[in-house]
């Protein structure tokens, strides 16, 4: 029997487990939704037991007849964010997930003791940062619960979390401790940044930091029995699910351009030296075998269509054929969306490229009585492929020099065009769907010495895929709808 390996992908929503062969072929797939809530303004929250339930059902339903040749897992999560739990590992409160945006208050208050506090910590970190990483939350429960602070025993985030309830040991890894935010250039955590929130005394709480690939913990009994995996398989201390992706994908390699279309819309090119230009913009991921990740990121992507449809196209929402119906009417409105103009800026947190801004919010522009939801629906896709755009004309990706897109929004073909016709760049869509599992399983069987570097194993199991290239005859049309979206997106971005 071949063997096979585990990925685990935690997303903020849909908790997913993937089994996959050492050529990178999926063999199976479960998926369970672990909606996110928010109890408060600004508060974004998961249920932890919730979460652990889904974890236990997704392995349980992908290993079906493939208990015994699981020889490794790995796992991938929602990045940053923060999960209080005591010495057992047992959640004191509800996860915080990285939109969360509580800490707000507290960093305007910094900023005004400090006005360079972001550029400051950007010089480190090599990201803008972000109300919901971890830091500025833990500096939050300092400030407004320190009894339940006093409490905790290990702040975890999302997939240690999830790893511990495997396993029973606390482990954290590289790719999230340089985002705390943390030390791009040493792949670590920064006690300067600690100190600079005034959390120095909370280092104790956080656990040592492993390679990703590094095999941290080995399935404990009672996961092994509640999931039906096998007693002592190895758990590797995985990746942050942006980094999990770009593996998965076949981006870990200097000059490779990979972008998702998720629920977040991020472009990123790979190198192999931290990059920190543009300055005070998007963020730096730190990858396995010393290579980095410079993204840009429009915080908001294929939710800007999800809560569409939900206002816009109800008696859709059961419908099989939902989203072809969505792509056929985005394909019969013609470029530009009759006037209509929509930017995607739709997250609570604001947006961190092409300008860092908290406060800003999505809207649409040029709406009259005449227009109606395929014009709505339309500008929608636009505005996304125009922000994508803005990413990656900020990360300067030669015209030549294909994206690979993944992600959700990468399997209507419609989008894929449009965002080819606006980029000016070939889109490559690879084979498969679960990218961020991919990367995970391949973590995990680098572990055991099926690949010799992480960078071997994204290589060694890369495949064929279908290439969208720009249609030149309708630049002209695109020249016009993108000049508008930018009027639009410098009035609001001033």
């Amino acid at each position: 029997m071949a063997n096979l390996f585990l990925g685990i992908d935690a997303g903020s929503s849909v908790l997913k487990a993937a089994v996959f062969d050492a050529t990178g072929r999926q063999v199976s797939v479960a998926s369970a939704h672990t909606p996110l809530q928010r109890p408060q303004q600004g508060w974004v929250e998961a249920d932890p037991q919730a979460c652990l339930d889904a974890l236990e059902h997704v392995i349980a339903e992908t290993i079906k007849g493939h208990e015994e040749a699981i020889k490794a897992i790995g796992i991938s999560g929602a990045m940053v964010g923060a999960w209080l739990v005591d010495e057992d590992g047992k959640a004191l409160r509800a996860g915080i997930n990285w939109e969360d945006s509580r800490s707000q208050d507290l960093l305007e208050a910094m900023i005004a003791d400090r006005p360079s506090l972001m550029s400051d910590i950007f010089s480190v970190s090599g990201s803008v940062l972000q109300q919901g990483c971890t830091l500025p939350v833990l500096a939050w429960f300092k400030q407004n619960q320190p009894d339940l602070l006093a409490r905790t025993a290990h702040v975890l985030t999302y997939k240690d979390f999830l790893r511990h309830h495997l396993t029973g040991t606390f482990a954290a890894d590289r790719s999230e401790a340089a985002v705390l935010p943390g030390d791009a250039r040493s792949q670590d955590r920064s006690p300067e940044l600690m100190d600079m929130f005034g959390i120095a005394d909370l280092t104790r709480l956080l656990p040592s930091v492993s390679d990703s690939q590094d095999v941290v913990g080995h399935l404990a009994p009672e996961a092994a029995e509640r999931t039906g995996l096998q007693t002592g398989t190895p758990v590797v201390a995985g990746a942050g699910d942006v980094i999990a992706n770009v593996i998965g994908a076949n981006g870990l390699k200097a000059g490779a351009a990979t972008a998702i279309l998720g629920t977040t819309c991020m472009v990123g090119v790979c190198h192999d030296e931290p990059v920190f230009t543009p300055a005070d913009l998007g963020l730096l991921f730190s990858l396995p075998d010393r290579h980095w990740y410079r993204a840009m990121v429009n915080v908001a992507g294929t939710l800007n269509l999800d809560w569409t449809l939900k206002l816009f196209a109800p008696d859709l929402k059961d419908d099989p054929n939902r989203f072809s119906k969505v792509n056929a009417m985005v394909a019969n409105t013609p470029i530009g969306a009759n006037g209509v103009t929509y930017l995607p800026y739709l997250s609570e947190s604001g947006i961190i490229a092409p300008i860092a801004d908290p406060n800003a919010r999505a809207q649409f522009c040029g709406l009259h009585a005449g227009h109606d939801r395929a014009d709505i629906v339309r500008a929608v896709y636009e505005g996304v492929a125009f922000a994508i755009a803005d990413l990656v004309d900020l990360l300067s990706i030669k015209p030549d020099m294909p994206i690979t897109l993944t992600g959700g929004g990468s399997h209507s073909s419609v989008w894929c065009q449009i965002i080819a016709d606006v980029t000016g760049r070939p889109i490559l869509v690879p084979e498969g769907s679960e990218f961020g599992a991919k990367g995970a399983a391949l973590l995990a069987a680098t572990a055991i010495g099926t690949f010799a570097s992480v960078k071997e194993a994204s290589r060694a199991t890369s495949a064929t895929g279908t290439l969208t290239q720009p249609e030149t005859a309708s630049h002209q049309s695109w020249v016009e709808a993108r000049d508008r979206f930018a009027k639009h997106r410098d009035a609001l971005l001033h």
